[in-house]
């Protein structure tokens, strides 16, 4: 796996140091302290072996992986139901085990912290790079009140990322949430479409390039209902090329 290196500044790596020997680094995944020689921060040499990489063959919808041998091009359980309006969905790893307690931490637990190791992860996977490549990179809105509460939208945050490891790939904020919808952790695919109907819209003024690509970032793709919440107000603004792309597929 490829490492984003940057030399850190003599005092940066001093000041490290000293907080690391206050404050021992402990993996997300395992609970055990990181080795130095480990090319994440939180994320020790185990927890990075529990970290499932997507890899071809995958669904061409939402990109989650099959195993064992693909007989002919097909799409997968997750998207049966889904009518999805975008083209081609692609996510970084599984929402498994240390993929989960990546995602969890980040989400729930202000883990900003955690945004470089994800950096360092993206910088590894070609082929999730090569399906960002050139894009319009749009993340999916938190309503203002919740991103006030949480301090900070993490899909936002993923898409800085995403566009500084893949070079030629823009951020824009396309989209405003239009309510506050409930949490769809212990909703179904019915639920979640039901709950995403309405929760999005175009951002005012803004006008879409029908020539250009756009991507719409999310942290985690379930049943797809809010990714393709997204897709379907772009679509209908002039989006003639849309794809979306997530953290993990859980």
């Amino acid at each position: 796996m490829a490492e984003i290196v940057r030399p850190p500044s003599l005092l940066r790596t001093l000041a490290r140091a000293g907080l690391d020997l206050v404050f021992p680094r402990d993996c997300v995944a395992t609970g055990e302290p990181v080795e130095d020689d480990s090319p994440c921060r939180y994320l020790s040499k185990k927890g990075l072996e529990r970290i499932f990489f997507v890899k071809d063959p995958c669904c061409p919808v939402c990109g989650f992986p099959f195993f064992g041998e693909m007989l002919a091009s097909r799409i997968c359980p997750h998207c049966r139901e889904l009518e999805p309006v975008f083209g081609r969905g692609r996510p970084l790893m599984l929402a498994r085990d240390a993929g989960r307690d990546l995602v969890h931490a980040l989400k729930y637990h202000h883990g900003r912290y955690l945004l470089p190791d994800i950096e360092t992860l993206m910088a590894g996977s070609t082929p999730f790079r090569a399906h960002l490549a050139g894009a319009v990179l749009v993340p999916v809105p938190l309503f203002p009140s919740r991103e006030r509460k949480r301090g900070y939208n993490q899909s936002r945050l993923l898409t800085e990322v995403f566009a500084r490891v893949e070079e030629g790939c823009e951020v824009v904020d396309l989209l405003v949430r239009t309510r506050d919808t409930p949490s769809q952790t212990r909703l179904d695919r019915k639920q979640r479409e039901a709950n995403m109907r309405g929760a999005f819209a175009l951002k005012p003024g803004v006008k879409l390039d029908s020539e250009r690509r756009y991507v719409v970032v999310d942290d985690v793709f379930t049943t797809g209902a809010t990714l393709n919440a997204c897709a379907r107000v772009l679509s209908r603004a002039g989006a003639k090329n849309l794809d979306v792309a997530m953290l993990a597929h859980g």
